[in-house]
């Protein structure tokens, strides 16, 4: 018997912003059978880029899932010359969920919202990278991202708003 978790998505609230360093952590892609790295990489330089000061910039928007009062999962956007940077006007999306809310249909809920939150505050488009192996490469292809670049290992994903 499954149970069915009830959740809300809600904006991320300012005294929140440290969550998005665990969500960023959850959010490396780990192929099966390969050792999670440390948890401190999430302080190296290229991935600071997506939560230091966050909700301070332009493009900075962040909708999370919570679930009996806990945060479970986060979407945001940043315009950050991060992997998948496109220009100076594109937000790039990061996001994530705790393990065992994955495969429930919320990150495609976040996801969702987050576009429409991004198309009425007037953005053309967003894009995102993605580690070729990833299982949400199909979900991210299910809510309008197309891929525009790539490389050996990942895509680089744009969804036009």
């Amino acid at each position: 018997m499954t149970k069915e978790k009830a959740y809300i998505i809600r904006k991320l609230r300012t005294n929140e912003t440290e969550l998005l360093k665990d969500f960023l952590y959850e959010a490396i892609f780990i192929p099966e059978g390969v050792e999670p790295p440390e948890r401190d990489i999430i302080e190296n330089p290229e991935l600071r880029v997506y939560t230091d000061d966050f909700g301070s910039r332009r493009g900075d928007n962040c909708l999370v899932a919570e679930c009996n009062g806990r945060v479970v999962g986060a979407v945001w956007t940043r315009i950050m010359d991060d992997y998948g940077h496109v220009d100076d006007e594109t937000p790039s999306f990061a996001i994530s969920l705790y393990k065992e809310y994955r495969g429930q249909g919320i990150g495609t809920k976040l996801m969702k919202e987050m576009l429409d939150l991004l198309k009425a505050q007037d953005y053309k488009r967003a894009s995102l990278a993605v580690q070729k192996a990833n299982y949400a490469v199909r979900m991210y292809r299910n809510v309008g991202f197309k891929t525009v670049d790539g490389n050996d290992e990942e895509y680089i994903m744009v969804c036009d708003l």
